[in-house]
C-alpha cells in the first residue's frame, strides 16, 4: 500500500492492519517514505489514537527493523525505563546497582527531548565515553560489567531512531501509541526479560495528570506484555525535580556522589529503590520487595554499584577509576551563581517544566535535533516543595555559559517557583500497575 494510503486511513480514524503498519515502517526504515509522511503519519496517530492491537504491530514492526539481540548470561536481563522529567538520572545508579545484584542491564537509552534531559546526552558529559558503541562491544560491555547504557546503534530498532527525531520537532511528543511503540521497540530490540517502567506524572511530566499517565502505563504494560516482555509500571511524582539538579554534567556528578553513598536524596533513593525492587522480584532473584530493597542498599553500602559504574565507563572509553575523580573530569561552567527567592514564605508549587525550559535556554538541551548541547550548564541546589525561604534565599544555583543567557534562565526560575503561606507536601511513587 502506498505510504500516503495509510496517512490517509489513519487520519481518518481506520484501524490499520498489522501488514499496513509493517508495510509503512519498512518504507521508513528503507527511506521510500519521505520526512514529511513520517510526520504526517505521526499526526495521524496523535489526533485518532491507536487500538492496542496496532500499538503491538507498530512495536513489533519497529523493533524487527534491525537487530533483535539474544543473549546466553547467567543472570536475568533486566531494564529500566523513564517516561521523562527533570532532575531524574536515575539510570545511572540503578544500572550498576542491579548488576551488583547479579543482573544484566542492556540500557538503550535517549537523548533529551522537548522539555526533558536525556540519558545519552548526560553520558556525553564524560570524556571518552562512547553512547553509540558497536553492537560487539556492547555485548562485551554487558557481560563484563553487569550493564551497559548506551544509545541506538545502526542496528536496533532503527525505524525508531528516525521517528523519534521527527517527533520532537513536529508537536508529536505526547502521543500515547507513539510512546509505548518508541520505548517498547528499543526494549524489545535489547532482548529484555524483565522491565520496569517509571511514567512520571505532574508539572514536569510529558503526562501531567493522574489519569494521563494510568492512561499510559496501562498502554506500556498491556503493549509490552502482548509483545512477550514481562512488564510492570510504576507511576512516580514529578511535580518538582526528582534529584537536586538538572542538566548534563551536574546530573552525572551527583549520581557519583550517590553511588559513593555520600548523598542520599530521599525522593532519588526511594524512587530508585521501588524500580529496582520490581525487577528483583520480577526476575525472582527476591522473593519481596523489602528483601529486594536492602539488597539493593547494600549494594551503595558496599561500594558493589560503584565498581560495576566504574568498569562500564572504562570500558565504554572513559576514564578509567571516574567515579572518586569524576569532579576533575567534569567539565564547569564559567558562570555560577544563585538565584534568590525575593520574597519569604514557603515553596508551595513548582512549574517543574519550565525548569527544563530553562536549563534548554542555557543550552543544556536542544531547540532543534541538530543543535549542540552545552554539557556544562543547568541548575543545582534546586529547592523542593515545601522549603521555607526568605528573600536572600536561593532557589537554585545556575550554572551558565555567559551572563546573558544566566539573566535569561534566572527569569524562568523566578516565575517556575511560587512561594506562599502554605507548604507544598513532596510525593514518590503514586501507584503501580501489572498486567
Amino acid at each position: 500500500m502506498l505510504p500516503q494510503e495509510v496517512i490517509r486511513r489513519k487520519r481518518d480514524g481506520a484501524a490499520l492492519t498489522r501488514e499496513e503498519v509493517r508495510d509503512f515502517i519498512s518504507g521508513l526504515t528503507a527511506g521510500s517514505v519521505s520526512e514529511g509522511q513520517v510526520a504526517a503519519f505521526a499526526m495521524a496517530v496523535f489526533f485518532r489514537g491507536m487500538s492496542r492491537e496496532e500499538a503491538v504491530g507498530l512495536t513489533l514492526a519497529m523493533r524487527d527493523s534491525g537487530t533483535v539481540l539474544r543473549w546466553d548470561l547467567p543472570g536475568p536481563v533486566v531494564d529500566k525505563h523513564s517516561s521523562g522529567g527533570i532532575g531524574d538520572n536515575i539510570s545511572l545508579m540503578l544500572a550498576p546497582m542491579l548488576a551488583a545484584c547479579g543482573c544484566h542491564v542492556p540500557m538503550i537509552s535517549g537523548r533529551g527531548l522537548g522539555h526533558t534531559g536525556g540519558t545519552l546526552d548526560k553520558l556525553d558529559s564524560i570524556p571518552g565515553y562512547a553512547t553509540q558503541p558497536g553492537l560487539d562491544l556492547f555485548r562485551q560491555v554487558t557481560r563484563e560489567a553487569g550493564c551497559a547504557i548506551i544509545g541506538q546503534t545502526a542496528d536496533l530498532a532503527p525505524a525508531d531512531k528516525r521517528l523519534y527525531g521527527i517527533r520532537d520537532v513536529t508537536a508529536t511528543v505526547e502521543s500515547i501509541p507513539l510512546i509505548t511503540a518508541s520505548i517498547l521497540s528499543k526494549k524489545l530490540a535489547a532482548g529484555l526479560q524483565h522491565l520496569v517502567l517509571d511514567v512520571k506524572t505532574g508539572s514536569g511530566a510529558f503526562m501531567s495528570t493522574l489519569e494521563q499517565a494510568q492512561g499510559l502505563a496501562e498502554s506500556l504494560v498491556a503493549v509490552a506484555n502482548g509483545a512477550g516482555l514481562k512488564t510492570t509500571a510504576l507511576i512516580t511524582d514529578m511535580d518538582e525535580p526528582l534529584s537536586p539538579c538538572a542538566g548534563n554534567a551536574l546530573e552525572v556528578a551527583h549520581a557519583c556522589e550517590f553511588l559513593l553513598n555520600r548523598r542520599r536524596d530521599p525522593r532519588v533513593l526511594e524512587v530508585t529503590l521501588a524500580l529496582g525492587a520490581e525487577l528483583l522480584v520480577s526476575a525472582g532473584i527476591d522473593g519481596s520487595p523489602a528483601a529486594a530493597r536492602a539488597r539493593l542498599e547494600n549494594t551503595l553500602v558496599s561500594g558493589h554499584a560503584a565498581e560495576h559504574f566504574d568498569r562500564m565507563v572504562a570500558l565504554l572509553g572513559g576514564p578509567r577509576g571516574f567515579l572518586e575523580q569524576h569532579d576533575t573530569h567534569l567539565a564547569v561552567a564559567p558562570v555560577i551563581r544563585p538565584v534568590p527567592s525575593g520574597c519569604s514564605g514557603a515553596v508551595s508549587a513548582i512549574h517543574t517544566r519550565e525548569l527544563g525550559l530553562a536549563v534548554i535556554e542555557l543550552g543544556g538541551g536542544r531547540r532543534v535535533a541538530s543543535d549542540a548541547i552545552d554539557h556544562r550548564v543547568g541548575l543545582s541546589e534546586l529547592l523542593g516543595k515545601g522549603a521555607r525561604v526568605d528573600a536572600g534565599t536561593p532557589l537554585c544555583l545556575i550554572h551558565a555559559a555567559d551572563d546573558s543567557t544566566f539573566e535569561r534562565a534566572a527569569n524562568i526560575v523566578k516565575k517556575a517557583y511560587v512561594i506562599g503561606d502554605a507548604q507544598g507536601e513532596s510525593a514518590t511513587v503514586l501507584a503501580r500497575v501489572s498486567a
